[in-house]
């Protein structure tokens, strides 16, 4: 087993710049477990690897672009089975664009998304939303203004109210 002190120094000497080269394929979250992983595969080495430095920098990257490549791998799985969004059925004489306003409900976070759905089409109040959904109030009304400027830029639609 390796002496602590040691691993303390390696740590301290290699861990944020570490983490910052995973950060190349991976967000700070991951990068942080990737690097946490190579210092755990470190410790339980039975004698140090020749130069400790370039073993961390290749256990690292090999981890992260691995991850990478499957998150990457998973996420092109689920967009290949995602059923197509139709949020609207355009009927003649609609005063917006069906498609217009599906494609800018697609363009929104998905919490967004789904506050401006539940209030706009479902026609909940915003307590009920935050009940359902289980965020503050102050969450989804922060969701719903911010859902309502993205449509409204998206569509061309005046922020204007009657008092302007």
């Amino acid at each position: 087993m390796l002496d602590p002190a040691e691993l303390t120094g390696w740590f301290e000497a290699h861990a944020a710049p570490l983490v910052f080269y995973a950060r190349q394929w991976l967000d700070r979250g991951a990068a942080e477990d990737v690097v946490q992983e190579a210092f755990v595969r470190l410790m339980l080495q039975t004698r140090p690897p020749g130069s400790v430095k370039a073993w961390l920098y290749r256990t690292v990257r090999n981890e992260a672009i691995s991850l990478w490549r499957s998150t990457r791998r998973r996420h092109d799985r689920e967009r290949e089975r995602a059923v197509p969004e139709i949020f609207f059925e355009p009927h003649h004489g609609d005063p917006i664009d069906a498609e217009a306003a599906a494609a800018a409900l697609r363009q929104l976070p998905e919490s967004q998304r789904e506050v401006m759905v539940l209030r706009i089409w479902g026609a909940m109040t915003l307590k009920e939303i935050s009940l359902l959904i289980g965020s503050p109030l102050s969450t989804v009304f922060h969701h719903y203004q911010e859902g309502l400027r993205v449509l409204r830029e998206k569509m061309g639609v005046s922020c204007q109210t009657n008092h302007d």
